[in-house]
This record gives structure tokens, C-alpha cells and sequence, in this order.
């Protein structure tokens, strides 16, 4: 990998970072937010969906257009808008305005994986992008050691704003990393005069069985996976015995052992194949989830090795994921399908946690009620997901035939 490509990776790790912890930081701070503001889990489930719901929204409304841009530009502007959303955040007095301002950086924060996605995507070729794609996502693991347990503290020493406030400042910079390092990507640019109507970009997915499975798939792991993590922190406070103040080892373990874990498991997709890693952490992944749902007061060393291996195996099934759905596109229209893409993933993320909010209940004591129903749920979902990911073909190696005109 060429000392090149090694900075366009770590300036998209640095987005990815700052809008995973902005996303992230919310379901940590559920104990104390919904403390603050007297939330139910309901309102909490609400809360933490507004911003996948309005990032869906604009996630599809930008795959119409985002193919006719440098992709530069794209992402820069998303960026720009979400980094004002997430300051918006950390100024939000009351309830109602954090909702809003949660609307705001989702408007411009479902823009942003999408077009790092399809960056990604249009610079490394198939043979070599799952590796390049866990270097990307290893930033998740970076928010987790680093991000979630800094904006932790920084919400218990000071106030829930502060976090968001932090974030602000650090988008500050990583705008003009985007500036100084990332360089135009516009070959996927057509000729002005054969650019096709914008409205093609969904009847060319829709007529496409190949790339509604990828969306599909997508739409079951987030499903899945978001059922159960918005109230992972607060039921190992509510359920497990953990104080709000130790819940930052719980990202801490967890993202450190995926830095590790991510680059092996793109290096071993790009070798032996991204559907056979993928099914084998589908299944592995399913143990874990079973724990955590179902798990009352634990010891310390119990639970962080249970969320652990969620981390590590969770993690392990979305690297070849993104590495199968980003490559059943042609580059021409890889920007409009990645983001119809993170527009089904982000929608498919709301409904599950405001679904799983539903399910979960407040008992009079205090503990969270009917988790492991969701844990049932998820399970099925996730078992489901590993049928559907063996119809989804690559367009490298999948039979495509291309009519005569």
C-alpha cells in the first residue's frame, strides 16, 4: 500500500471516527440522559433513532445526485453540515432541541459513510478492498477506546453537552485534513451530455436482483445488530450491576481488541473469500448477543469478556459486508448505490431501536424488562442474514449480462 493511499485511509478514519462517537456517544450516555431528562425507554429509543431516521432521509435523497460530483466535494459539504449539527448538539438547553439538533447532524452525517464507502471503493480494487475497508472501520475500534471513553468522562466530570462540543472542535480539523489531503475523485464523472436523469438511479437498483439482495442484507444485519445495542449500557447499569462510571471499559476492551482484530479479518477475506469470513462471524456473533441479553449482575471480568467477543465478532461480519455490497455497482454509479445503501441501513437502524424501545421496559425497581425478547429477535434476524448473503454476487464474478444497444 503506497505511502498515497495510506493518507486518503487515515483522513476517512478520521471522518469515520468523529461521526461513529457522535452516532455512538448517545447509547453510553442513556443512564445519564435518561436520568437528566426523565426519559422513558421509549422516548430514549426516540431520541437515539432521530438521527438515523433523518440521515436515511438524506442519505436517499443524495443518491438521486451524488454521482454527477467529485466526490470531494460531496463528502466535504456533508462534513461541513454535520460538524455544525454535532456543535448545535452541545449547545442544546432542553429535550426537544437536542431531538432537533440530532435531526440536523443526521442530515448531513448520512451523506458522509456512504461517499467514504464508495471513495474507498473507486481507490482499491475488489482483490484488495476488504483490507482496505478494515483500516477504515478500524476507526470504529479507535471511538471505542478512545472516543467513548473520553466523551464518558468528559460527560461525567462536566455535563452531557460537553462531548458534543469536543466533537465540534475536532471536526474543525478534520475539515481541513479533507481539504489538504484528499485528493478530486471524479473519474466516475460523466460527459455533461450523457449523464443519465437523476430518477435512473433507483429504477437501475430496482430492476437489479443483485443489488436490491445487497440492500436487503444490509437492512436485516442492521436489524439485528440495532436491536440490541442502543440498550446495551443501560441494562448492564440496570441489569448487570454496572456503574455508569465503569462503563467506559466496556468500549475501552472492546474496541482495543477489534484494532486487532479488524486488519486480520479484511486480510482474511481478501484471501479466502469475503462470504465464508462473513458466514462464519454471522454464527459466531450469535453467542454473545444470547449472553448480553440475557445477562443479570455479573462480574466485572464476565462481562467484559462477553461484550468482547460481541465487539470482535459483530465487527468481523460487517468488514466483508461492506467489502460484497460496495462491489455489486459498476464505479459510474458506485456514489448513488452505496448511498441508497447507508439510507436503508440508517432507516433499518431507527426502526430497530425504536422497535427494541417498544419491547423494553422500565420495571418499578429500576431494572430493564423483556431485553432478552429482543435478544430472540436478533438472533433470528442474524441467522436469516447468512442465507441472503450467499445470493449476493459481486459484480467482478457475477454472469452479467449486458444487452446489445
Amino acid at each position: 500500500m503506497s505511502r498515497q493511499e495510506k493518507l486518503l485511509l487515515f483522513v476517512l478514519g478520521c471522518i469515520n471516527f468523529t461521526h461513529i462517537v457522535d452516532f455512538i456517544i448517545m447509547m453510553p450516555m442513556g443512564p445519564q440522559l435518561m436520568r437528566y431528562f426523565n426519559l422513558s425507554t421509549e422516548e430514549f429509543g426516540f431520541l437515539v433513532a432521530a438521527y438515523s431516521l433523518s440521515a436515511g432521509a438524506s442519505g436517499f435523497l443524495a443518491a438521486f445526485v451524488v454521482d454527477r460530483f467529485d466526490r470531494k466535494k460531496v463528502i466535504l459539504f456533508g462534513y461541513i453540515g454535520f460538524v455544525v449539527g454535532t456543535l448545535a448538539c452541545g449547545l442544546a438547553p432542553t429535550f426537544g432541541l437536542l431531538v432537533a439538533a440530532r435531526t440536523i447532524a443526521g442530515l448531513f452525517g448520512g451523506i458522509l459513510g456512504a461517499q467514504v464507502m464508495a471513495i474507498v471503493s473507486d481507490a482499491f480494487p475488489y482483490q484488495r478492498r476488504a483490507q482496505a475497508m478494515s483500516f477504515v472501520m478500524t476507526a470504529f475500534s479507535v471511538a471505542s477506546v478512545v472516543g467513548i471513553p473520553l466523551g464518558l468522562y468528559l460527560a461525567t466530570e462536566i455535563s452531557w453537552h460537553a462531548p458534543f462540543l469536543a466533537l465540534g472542535g475536532l471536526g474543525g480539523i478534520v475539515t481541513g485534513l479533507i481539504i489538504r489531503f484528499v485528493p478530486r475523485i471524479n473519474a466516475h464523472v460523466q460527459q455533461r451530455g450523457s449523464r443519465p436523469h437523476p430518477i435512473t438511479a433507483i429504477t437501475a437498483v430496482v430492476k437489479n436482483p443483485n443489488q436490491l439482495r445487497a440492500l436487503l442484507l444490509t437492512t436485516v444485519l442492521m436489524l439485528g445488530h440495532f436491536s440490541i445495542i442502543p440498550f446495551l449500557s443501560p441494562s448492564l447499569v440496570s441489569n448487570a450491576g454496572f456503574s455508569e462510571s465503569q462503563l467506559y471499559l466496556i468500549y475501552l476492551v472492546g474496541g482495543a481488541l477489534t484494532i486487532f482484530s479488524a486488519p486480520l479479518v479484511g486480510k482474511l477475506a481478501d484471501r479466502q473469500g469475503k462470504l465464508p469470513v462473513f458466514m462464519v462471524f454471522a454464527v459466531l456473533s450469535l453467542l454473545p448477543i444470547l449472553l448480553i441479553t440475557q445477562m443479570g449482575p455479573s462480574p466485572m471480568t464476565y462481562v467484559l469478556f462477553v461484550s468482547g467477543i460481541f465487539f470482535i465478532f459483530t465487527n468481523g461480519r460487517m468488514i466483508p459486508t461492506q467489502a460484497m455490497v460496495s462491489s455489486v455497482v459498476l464505479p459510474q454509479q458506485r456514489g448513488s448505490f452505496m448511498s441508497f445503501n447507508s439510507s436503508v441501513q440508517l432507516l433499518a437502524q431507527a426502526a430497530a431501536t425504536y422497535g427494541a424501545g417498544l419491547i423494553v421496559q422500565k420495571s418499578p425497581t429500576g431494572q430493564l424488562l423483556h431485553y432478552d425478547w429482543v435478544g430472540y429477535v436478533a438472533i433470528t434476524i442474524i441467522f436469516l442474514s447468512i442465507f441472503i448473503a450467499r445470493t449476493v454476487k459481486p459484480i467482478d464474478v457475477a454472469v452479467v449480462a449486458v444487452p446489445a444497444e
